[in-house]
């Protein structure tokens, strides 16, 4: 039987110490390199904390995006379950539907302490306010006084606090490839998987006209709508397709912003974010009805691009959206 969590000692936190570190420039900038003990541990990067991990063999992980960057790296071996909250799409229909099979469906409710320690997670992998939260009483810190260990998304980094890291949302994924790459020791498989990532987003960059269309992205809200600040994956996608995200000047992630503004923005395009449990079409019939948007540039000539829930948070299936959009965007241009 499982002993419940306030009753588990209280191991040291997994810290990188005592550890020889030598400065290694990798495609994601200079990092702290792998540092191998005698117990086989690494030292890498968790959100500008320098974190000791032992190579991890009951991971489990937090929404597709999570996931799906392990499933891409070849570790399906290594995930011992996931837990998919309903705003995911079913996993049926994600490009790694064969791995899903494989490893077991933990539960549809958020990610919550309980479940790891009953499930004798040995890594847990999800973003900061997504999955991760003091709210909910499941943070890297917590994990580590549980001899737990926990990975999260570079991308999130952006609200941690107490050791942040800025990185754009598109480097976030290849930081993050690199990182578990390094933690689950196939380093080589992680450098060629990102540099065949940067290769497709050049390549669709190169295509890119001069003119950008103001492109607003919708993911919910009929009060005030919530969409993508300067911090988050659809930005990216969106500048390297050849958009310009009327937002991305926010310098945040997910928020909410006022009608006004975005009808303000003027944007020619909107790309509605598909979630499982809240469909594109709803939205979309939304967005042609309400007052304040019916009459945007982008509703009157029926502009609506639906970028896959799972294209849109950090997720190797970012490179999809970039290349679906850029696809999308060329068609409607004069």
């Amino acid at each position: 039987m499982t002993a419940h969590p306030s009753r588990l000692p209280l191991p040291a936190r997994t810290l990188a110490a005592g550890l020889t570190a030598v400065l290694l420039l990798t495609a994601c900038g200079a990092e702290v390199a792998d540092s191998a003990s005698e117990a086989g541990t690494v030292t890498v990067p968790r959100c500008g904390e320098q974190v000791e991990y032992r190579t991890p063999k009951r991971a489990v992980v937090y929404e597709g995006g999570s996931a799906d960057k392990l499933f891409a790296l070849g570790l399906t071996e290594h995930v011992h379950g996931y837990v998919m909250p309903p705003a995911n799409p079913p996993v049926t229909s994600s490009p790694f539907a064969a791995e899903y099979a494989k490893v077991r469906f933990l539960s549809d409710d958020l990610l919550n302490k309980e479940l790891v320690v009953q499930e004798r997670a040995d890594l847990v992998v999800a973003g900061w306010n997504s999955g991760f939260s003091d709210q909910r009483g499941i943070t890297p810190e917590i994990l580590d006084s549980l001899g737990i260990q926990s990975f999260m998304h570079t991308e999130s980094c952006f609200n941690y606090p107490g050791f942040p890291e800025r990185v754009t949302p598109f480097e976030g994924l290849y930081a993050d490839l690199d990182r578990l790459g390094r933690i689950f020791g196939v380093p080589e498989r992680a450098e060629e998987l990102v540099r065949d990532y940067r290769r497709r987003v050049d390549a669709v960059e190169a295509q890119a006209p001069a003119e950008r269309l103001p492109v607003f992205l919708y993911d919910s809200g009929t009060d005030q709508p919530f969409t993508a600040g300067r911090q988050v994956p659809p930005t990216d996608i969106i500048a390297s397709a050849g958009g310009r995200n009327v937002f991305a000047d926010l310098d945040a992630r997910w928020t909410r912003v006022s009608w006004e503004a975005v009808v303000q923005g003027r944007p020619e395009v909107i790309v509605v974010l598909d979630y499982g449990d809240q469909p594109a079409a709803d939205k979309i019939a939304f967005l042609k009805s309400f007052p304040a948007t019916r009459d945007l540039p982008a509703v009157v000539h029926d502009r609506f691009f639906v970028l896959d829930y799972n294209e849109g948070i950090s997720s190797p299936r970012n490179i999809d959206g970039v290349e679906k959009f850029a696809a999308y965007l060329r068609g409607v241009r004069p």
